[in-house]
């Protein structure tokens, strides 16, 4: 199993950026495939998680109207639209996949539920 993020980067205050999420190695579609970011000296907390299988998605309220989470099914590839970036979404980005996860709220707290991470973006927003 592998997931690897990219298209972090810099940006300014009201940019946008798209990450993106490469998934390999499961069935794409079986799994759901959360975002978390984690910013320096902060615990790691969730941002969107989307369920492949019924697209159900979940959104942390901080993102709520500006971050947007899809799935391209073809490229087994999970996408995170980020609108309006505010300096506080300066963090390093990572996305997460399990197999199981049905609770996409509770997912989106608890780390441990989560069989697979892949090793983060940067996302560096200026003020």
């Amino acid at each position: 199993v592998q997931l690897v993020e990219s298209g972090g980067g810099l940006v300014q205050t009201g940019g946008s950026l798209r990450l993106s999420c490469a998934a390999s190695g499961f069935t794409f579609d079986d799994y759901t495939i959360g975002w978390f970011r984690q910013a320096p000296g902060k615990e790691r907390e969730g941002v969107s998680c989307i369920k492949n299988s019924d697209r159900r998605t979940y959104y942390a309220d901080s993102v709520q109207g500006r971050f947007t989470i899809s799935s391209d099914y073809a490229k087994n590839t999970v996408y995170l639209q980020m609108n309006s970036l505010k300096p506080e979404d300066t963090a390093v980005y990572y996305c997460a996949a399990d197999p199981a996860l049905n609770n996409l709220r509770l997912g989106s707290k608890v780390l441990g539920l989560w069989d697979y991470w892949g090793q983060g973006t940067q996302v560096t927003v200026s003020s």
